[in-house]
């Protein structure tokens, strides 16, 4: 008996627990890395647009040269090239020439270089050309991760048939400067590259996560519907990928969005997606200034008879004389007033936030983007060096930042704060900015360990 129970372990029993045991710690290791990608993802996408900027994109390159791009305010296209930076020294003249004149016809502001193969030589070059102008212009290190796919992607040629796959990629490269999130959303999610091991997760599952992280940030801003892309206005919610080309194809058709109620006469938009997207979508142009509100078209009749209520007029929205509507609001009951409207307590407070600040875009209240005019090298660092760095990872070990050297630093865990945190997410978020010093620095190996405790005597 004893024999056969010890076989019966060691042949069935353990082998069983023992899988048993791997798989569940196989599923809970998926899924918290899944949860890691999908926060830092919802924080790379709401990370801080650099707004109403002329933007040069510079997708650096050795051998094909570095392919330039100038987009408008709005994103618009305006000129392409090809420079070579790393060849002869005189096509890196006539390069700097290019940019010289680019920047002085197009009144550029910013430069946004990729940070692929090339980048450091092109972010010198970029340095280089704005010690030699009296122009006020920065320049800032952005992911290119996704940028190649997005260019070779049937999306890309749709909407630049004219541009080269290269010239499609300085495009992409200089558009999320200006606004991240309508950029990244054409752009596979895994692509992005921001999580720890994402190719061996569950596809269904990780998919799903981000898909809803997505949404759940397009939504959380608001998009313009006069200037959105098919790709955006798909993640609006209620919107699928037929009903966005239809409403591209009703603005091509037509022309603009006067109103809100205009996204009725949109095939196949019914009466059901309406109401779930209606508050998620934007029209600056409108006569009807909650057009441009998170106010719901439902309640507007509420908000108006709230405007009244308290003395004010549609005229007054965003401005000095309405900071106190809520004040107003507390003073006299928000259950009180609520029922007055015929509205709940949570959509009057929301009224009340749209009438304060309309079309309030959550990105406002970040820390803006690190934008520099020097470039810093490997060589430079050391220890004890106080840096401004952006954070470009979180992992469960620590956070990577982007220090400007062309190679990221390491803040390992147990250097992130003096109190303790389970995980670096407690602490630390993609694209915050944030103050490090220098621990140690390995040019052989190109690593740098940081730390945001302080100097270390």
């Amino acid at each position: 008996m004893r024999e056969a129970g010890a076989d019966a372990y060691e042949r069935l029993i353990y082998p069983s627990i023992e899988r048993e045991i791997r798989n569940m710690l196989t599923e809970k290791a998926a899924a918290n890395a899944i949860k890691v990608f999908a926060l830092n993802t919802k924080e790379l996408l709401l990370a801080p647009p650099v707004k109403g900027k002329v933007v040069i994109g510079l997708d650096p390159g050795y051998r094909t040269g570095c392919k330039v791009a100038v987009v408008d305010r709005t994103g618009k296209v305006l000129d392409t090239g090809v420079i070579y930076v790393t060849h002869s020294a005189a096509q890196r003249e006539q390069a700097k020439a290019l940019i010289k004149k680019l920047i002085a016809k197009y009144s550029v502001n910013c430069i946004s270089i990729g940070n692929g193969t090339a980048s450091k030589e092109t972010e010198i070059f970029a340095s280089e050309v704005l010690h030699e102008i009296s122009a006020d212009v920065s320049y800032m290190v952005v992911s290119e991760a996704g940028a190649s796919v997005y260019s070779a992607s049937k999306l890309a040629a749709q909407e630049f048939p004219q541009y080269d796959v290269s010239l499609r990629s300085a495009v992409s490269i200089a558009r999320r400067l200006q606004d991240p999130l309508a950029e990244l959303v054409k752009i596979d999610p895994k692509a992005i590259g921001v999580g720890q091991y994402q190719h061996d997760m569950p596809p269904k599952e990780l998919d799903a996560a981000l898909d809803g992280v997505i949404e759940d940030a397009v939504n959380s801003v608001g998009v313009d519907l006069n200037t959105a892309s098919a790709p955006l206005l798909s993640r609006v919610s209620g919107i699928n990928s037929a009903v966005a080309k239809n409403i591209i194809d009703y603005r091509d058709e037509n022309g603009e969005f006067s109103d809100r109620s205009q996204l009725k006469k949109v095939p196949k938009l019914g009466a059901k997606a309406f109401e779930q997207c209606a508050g998620f979508l934007r029209v600056p142009e409108s006569k009807n200034i909650l057009d441009n509100t998170g106010v719901h078209p439902e309640s507007y009749k509420a908000a108006k008879e709230l405007l009244t209520l308290f003395g004010y007029k549609p005229s007054d929205i965003g401005g000095d004389k309405i900071a106190d509507i809520g004040d107003k609001v507390a003073e006299a009951g928000e259950e009180d007033v609520a029922a007055r409207l015929g509205i709940g307590v949570p959509t009057l407070k929301d009224i009340v936030k749209e009438l304060i600040r309309p079309a309030r875009d959550p990105r406002d209240e970040l820390p803006p983007p690190m934008l520099r005019t020097d470039v810093m090298e490997l060589k430079d660092l050391v220890p004890g060096m106080e840096l401004k760095g952006t954070v470009r990872n979180v992992t469960d070990f620590g956070a990577f930042v982007d220090i400007g050297v062309h190679q990221d630093g390491l803040v390992h865990i147990s250097q992130i704060t003096n109190k303790f945190i389970k995980h670096p997410s407690e602490a630390l978020k993609v694209g915050e900015v944030v103050t490090v010093w220098v621990l140690a620095v390995d040019p052989v190996k190109k690593r740098i360990s940081l730390t945001m405790k302080g100097k270390k005597d």
